[in-house]
């Protein structure tokens, strides 16, 4: 293939300067969400084991009347 490489070109330059590192910090705020929610599961479900055989309460109002 002949002419420039892709980093020589002003597209080029736009992915390895903008596109690039925009998607390095959306996959890392992916992992810092997922962490989150993986803590948040494990903590709901240690909530569950510890209340095996009592009623669970609802959180929500639908349906429900004064």
């Amino acid at each position: 293939m002949s002419g420039p490489s892709l980093f020589q070109t002003h597209m080029g330059q736009r992915f390895y300067e903008g596109t690039m590192p925009a998607l390095v910090r959306e996959l890392k705020r992916l992992n810092d969400n997922m962490e989150r929610l993986v803590a948040m599961a494990e903590q709901l479900a240690g909530q569950k084991e510890a209340s095996i055989g009592e009623p669970v309460q609802s959180t929500t109002t639908t349906g429900t009347e004064p």
